[in-house]
């Protein structure tokens, strides 16, 4: 089963039941005949192929596949937030919105773009507000509509959370578990972290998604991506995501094996600064605490011809040149254990970034997405 097999109101007729009670106090509570309501659950059930509740005299006792599933369900709806909203017309939002236009929807869902349009046209009506403008040829989300897609990213993050914990409910592993892998974590902590959990997980699919802070912020507010991985920013960036700090690095001063500074025992930070740097964007962690090492030391800052925050790139530029870099010792393990970079010194004491995890506030991990997390911590323990 795929979340859009799921019918909105047999969910929310779900959900009202299992806080209700009973069919009879869920009718009064929506406004909707018992009838309608049993053959709503009665639906759900056959689509899912499990029981979802106990008939006792008292009335309606969710087992446990039914409050797993009435807490994804609340959650999906109040990110949806509108009872007139269907199944349809949510699939056909997020997928004009992520195809690009109703070309690429259809192709995506294999629907007609009529019906695409009918659907997407209808939940603008059904909302009060307008959701795409055509623009030429192309079509474009509004502000209003942009702000709905992420609602409804969300939501969906929900269902395809509840279908993959009814399945564990049958000893059945399924799901995905994405990642945005920020430079750091890349070199060690994620490759041991996704080996030891793929052992013992592994009908689990894990997605890494490189990129930067900026790249992947986006993402996991929108809950495309699960949890970030890689240094932590100061202060946080906002109220809705939450930080977790795992271990603390030392980044150090990289150059080639036979740079000039490696004739110097033990190179002073203006012999540093009279070389040219390539390091990170301005903003990231590494950029910030590279700057204070010189603004504290009283040296101007040196100029930086090149910013990047590719380690290998970084690692052929200084392969090929006098150039300069401050990484972890992770980061280019296995250039210095084969002698091709060197550590031209440390860095000042206290010089250091918080490595962690990074989740949107309110996040109710899956259990295996909460075993991930759990590894993840077991790693960074040992570093």
């Amino acid at each position: 089963m795929q979340y859009q097999d799921f019918n909105l109101r047999h969910l929310r007729a779900h959900a009202i039941v299992t806080r209700a009670g009973s069919i009879s106090a869920a009718a009064r509570s929506i406004g909707l005949t018992q009838p309608a309501i049993t053959e709503a659950l009665a639906r759900l059930e056959a689509r899912l192929g499990l029981s979802l509740f106990d008939r006792i005299p008292s009335g309606m006792l969710p087992t446990t596949a039914g409050h797993l599933l009435a807490a994804r369900a609340d959650a999906a709806l109040a990110h949806i937030a509108s009872p007139r909203v269907t199944m349809a017309q949510f699939r056909a939002l997020l997928a004009v919105a992520e195809s690009g236009g109703y070309a690429g929807a259809r192709l995506a869902t294999g629907l007609a773009e009529p019906t695409l349009h009918r659907a997407v046209h209808d939940l603008s009506l059904a909302l009060k507000r307008t959701l795409v403008e055509r623009r030429g040829r192309s079509v474009v989300l509004t502000a209003a509509g942009k702000r709905t897609v992420r609602a409804f990213r969300l939501a969906r993050t929900e269902l395809v959370a509840a279908l993959s914990e009814l399945d564990a409910l049958h000893g059945r592993e399924s799901g995905r578990i994405a990642i945005g892998a920020m430079p750091l974590s890349r070199a060690r902590l994620l490759p041991s972290a996704i080996a030891l959990f793929h052992r013992a997980h592994p009908g689990i699919t894990v997605a890494i998604i490189e990129g930067s802070h900026t790249e992947l912020i986006e993402p996991l507010r929108d809950g495309e991506l699960d949890l970030i991985v890689g240094a932590l920013r100061e202060p946080e960036p906002g109220g809705d995501v939450a930080q977790t700090a795992l271990f603390d690095d030392h980044p150090i001063v990289v150059s080639r094996a036979d740079h000039p500074l490696t004739k110097a025992k033990r190179p002073d930070i203006e012999a540093l600064a009279r070389y040219p740097w390539t390091i990170a964007a301005p903003g990231t962690p590494l950029r910030t605490q590279w700057e204070r090492m010189f603004r504290e030391a009283g040296i101007a800052v040196p100029e930086v011809p090149v910013e990047c925050g590719s380690v290998m790139t970084i690692r052929q530029i200084l392969l090929e040149s006098d150039f300069l870099t401050l990484l972890s010792r992770d980061q280019v393990a296995v250039e210095l254990e084969a002698g091709w970079l060197v550590r031209l010194c440390d860095t000042p004491p206290g010089f250091k970034r918080t490595i962690g995890m990074t989740t949107r506030v309110g996040w109710r991990a899956t259990a295996a997405q909460q075993a991930f997390a759990d590894t993840l911590k077991h790693c960074a323990d040992t570093f």
